[in-house]
């Protein structure tokens, strides 16, 4: 009686890897650009900085450039085009729990922190290529068209200012992002990053009618997104005429407070992402 010949186990020609974390940026990448209301909305936002940003260069002469920077045409399309940002940031979670996609992620990619780290770094570097992107194109036709000596000297600062206004704005997506992961319902989430952004500058205009009141709204008319952005931008003296927004906080504490609010919204977006069924 002959023994059984022995049998070798199966040897897959394909390599096999440890999935790691540029395994899940390119998922991320592929469905950010592969869902049309992201694309559509990351569009949005080049569309109305540009778009805005051209309308506000033909409506100026050179001598208007004379107390501000050739990118400041940029920062109007910029705090109406936030909205696209935050917008994103919110698809970027909210939408995988609307449509059920998310059990197909964490299936594919059982650990949760690397899903959601990979969401962040590919949703930041992306939001902060566009928006920079838009804002320095905006920039460079600004200086194309007034140009000219009536324009005055311009100091290289002021595009360091476009970056750091970019990078706030990315920061705001990224806390949107963090809403969008703790809340996982879209109208939820936009709403309360529309009421971070416009209801502090409104109730703080409310609230300094009243003298006992008066300080309260003081602080919110210097602490919300619309004046940080315009400070770090660069805008000269950007709502220092109105007496109860005399001494306006600086560029580095309007930074502090985004950081310390994103990071604390990140932060809580891990804590829940780990804790929660689907």
């Amino acid at each position: 009686m002959t023994a059984a010949p022995k049998t070798t186990g199966y040897s897959s020609p394909l390599p096999d890897t440890r999935p790691h974390l540029g395994h899940a940026m390119a998922s991320e990448w592929t469905k950010l650009k592969s869902v049309r209301s992201t694309v559509g909305t990351l569009a949005s936002l080049v569309v109305v900085v540009v778009g805005v940003g051209v309308l506000f260069i033909t409506q100026t002469r050179s001598d208007n450039y004379v107390a501000m920077p050739f990118t400041t045409p940029a920062l109007f399309g910029l705090l109406v085009g936030q909205l696209s940002v935050m917008t994103l940031g919110v698809l970027m979670m909210s939408s995988e729990y609307g449509t059920g996609l998310i059990r197909t992620t964490y299936t594919a990619a059982p650990d949760r922190y690397r899903v959601l780290t990979a969401k962040y770094l590919v949703f930041g570097i992306t939001t902060f290529l566009a928006t920079a992107g838009s804002v320095y194109l905006v920039g460079l036709a600004t200086m194309l068209v007034h140009g000219d000596a009536a324009a005055g000297p311009h100091p290289g600062v002021a595009w360091l200012y476009a970056l750091a206004g970019s990078f706030y704005v990315t920061l705001l997506g990224v806390l949107a992002v963090a809403v969008g992961a703790m809340v996982r319902h879209s109208a939820g989430a936009i709403a309360v990053m529309l009421g971070v952004v416009t209801l502090p500058p409104l109730i703080g205009g409310i609230l300094t009618v009243w003298e006992a009141s008066a300080g309260a709204g003081r602080v919110l008319l210097g602490y919300n997104a619309p004046v940080a952005l315009m400070q770090v931008f660069g805008m000269p003296n950007a709502g220092a005429n109105p007496a109860p927004l005399a001494g306006l906080p600086g560029n580095a504490t309007h930074m502090a407070v985004i950081l310390l609010v994103t990071g604390a919204a990140v932060a809580g977006s891990y804590v829940m992402t780990g804790r929660r069924d689907l």
